[in-house]
């Protein structure tokens, strides 16, 4: 990530919300970002959610708003972990759905499409 966006792979994550609480900022109307891979967002997403590529994230940091929370999440909250840390230390209100989609279908919580599912992901081509 370029521009003061850096992720530390170790780096704790402080920014991680339980459902509820990426719930409640979900539809208060923070902006939502599923930071996998095209075909996992096709199999399943979270309503509303942008599907930014993790490794596209910086070539599109300046379309993310910085006027109201953005809510990062992926399979289970490995990948947007690292997007939230590091959009925080850039200076946006960011942060990261704790056991990411994966937890959000165990819980019962809607998917887009109806009959969307959790895609595993595939090794990189």
């Amino acid at each position: 990530m370029s521009e003061g966006i850096e992720a530390t792979p170790d780096a704790p994550q402080p920014h991680a919300l339980s459902l509820d609480e990426a719930a409640q900022l979900i539809e208060a109307g923070a902006a939502l970002i599923d930071v996998r891979r095209d075909y996992e967002f096709a199999a399943g997403h979270l309503e509303g959610a942008r599907n930014i590529e993790m490794n596209k994230l910086t070539a599109h940091a300046e379309e993310l708003p910085r006027d109201r929370p953005v809510v990062f999440y992926c399979r289970t909250g490995n990948r947007s972990g690292l997007a939230a840390d590091a959009f925080a230390e850039a200076g946006y209100d960011a942060h990261n759905l704790a056991g990411g989609i994966t937890a959000w279908s165990e819980a019962g919580r809607p998917l887009e499409p109806a009959d969307g599912e959790v895609a595993v992901p595939l090794p990189p081509s």
